[in-house]
């Protein structure tokens, strides 16, 4: 047999979903929507805690390591309305001690006095949604803030007390060149953040840069982009321990730590995602949310929240599971493998046999990519797919 039981659930994480924004980015295939005048905070709040009490019920009561408001724009949510939901939550389940409480926010959507606000409702972990600090470059990407406000809300994080800041950055962007793009990375050292992301501007089905696509970076600039901007966060002490993720020491975040190690996680809110495992029936199932706010917020009172599910089979809990745990620099354990899949160690080399030895190390006790399996990541999971039609 090449299967096994589950050892232990995994941890357990929160995603909440805010799928508002100001105006909708021409890249962006988020489910978010623009959010007109007025948006009804305490109706959307109410659909929140009727979908989570759903969700729960198939948690097996365990407490909640990380909690991560994405979107969206769930910085155009007033603190109070923050604050009401983690406290809600918290009243629904139990939080782990050293919870991490993330919120994103964007430049153009912050005042000093909502993040000292938003610090004092329980958010210990604040990602700003920088993208470059170019003018030039906002303007293309259609961003509703500019250098100088960027500038500004990184301040008014520290200020506000933060000492937990991401900030995200975009390359390869159009009109982008390589000074440019070394400039944003060097800004963004400067202001000694505990984590940055990096990650390249790609096109999107179903976005405007879809149907209208701007004239962008040559592969080759923007691979060497890459490499000039990943060496300068090194020489500034950012470990890479992701693909598009640097950190000072300790400073991971824990709540993709938890999706990329194949943990839990309960998604609420209009498109959610979960990820739940039944280790009594040694499964895993995925489960998404009705993606309209209104049909959202109709049906979560209504009791069915959930729009679709998928119990998933060995094969693509194998492949799911390599996905996400490839992605990390330190790959992982055959340990850990066993506990998040329930699928013996046989069964997983078996499976890696046809992929390049030059892109996968096997070792002893797990798996890791190579320096260039890791830039290469997409022909490891090729080579496993190929291997496992």
């Amino acid at each position: 047999m090449d299967k096994s039981p589950l050892l232990r659930l995994p941890p357990l994480s929160l995603y909440v979903h805010i799928p508002w924004c100001v105006r909708k980015c021409p890249y962006c295939d988020f489910n978010s929507h623009e959010a007109g005048d007025k948006l009804d905070e305490a109706a959307y709040i109410s659909a929140l805690m009727a979908d989570l009490e759903q969700e729960l019920a198939g948690s097996q009561h365990r407490q909640l390591h990380s909690i991560f408001f994405g979107g969206g724009t769930p910085s155009l949510f007033s603190a109070e309305s923050i604050n009401n939901i983690i406290e809600g939550i918290s009243s629904k389940t139990s939080f782990a001690a050293d919870i991490e409480i993330s919120l994103e926010a964007n430049p153009g959507t912050f005042e000093q006095q909502k993040f000292s606000d938003y610090r004092s409702a329980g958010v210990n972990r604040l990602s700003l949604g920088i993208q470059s600090f170019n003018n030039d470059k906002l303007r293309r990407l259609g961003r509703i803030h500019d250098g100088k406000e960027a500038v500004k809300a990184i301040e008014a994080a520290y200020t506000a007390g933060f000492d937990n800041i991401n900030l995200d950055l975009m390359f390869g962007l159009p009109g982008q060149s390589m000074a440019d793009a070394i400039e944003d990375v060097e800004l963004a050292c400067g202001f000694e953040p505990s984590h940055i992301s990096h990650y390249q501007l790609t096109i999107e089905a179903n976005t405007y840069f879809h149907k209208h696509t701007p004239v962008l970076p040559a592969a080759d600039l923007n691979w060497d982009m890459q490499q000039h901007c990943h060496d300068s966060l090194n020489e500034q002490e950012y470990i890479q321990y992701e693909v598009s993720a640097f950190s000072k020491a300790n400073k991971q975040c824990q709540h993709n730590m938890n999706y990329w190690s194949f943990g839990d996680y309960i998604g609420i809110g209009a498109g959610a995602h979960g990820k739940l495992t039944d280790i009594k029936n040694s499964s895993v199932q995925r489960r998404w949310k009705h993606r309209q706010p209104a049909t959202y917020i109709k049906q979560a009172m209504l009791g069915d929240s959930c729009s679709g599910t998928n119990k998933l089979d060995q094969p693509d809990i194998l492949f799911e599971f390599l996905m996400n745990a490839l992605r990390l620099r330190q790959g992982f354990s055959y340990e850990l493998f066993q506990q998040r899949t329930g699928i013996n160690t046989e069964r997983l080399l078996d499976a890696c046999k046809n992929i390049d030895p030059d892109l996968l190390v096997i070792s002893e006790t797990g798996l890791n990519t190579s320096p260039r399996g890791f830039d290469f990541l997409n022909d490891v999971l090729a080579g496993f797919l190929a291997g496992n039609k």
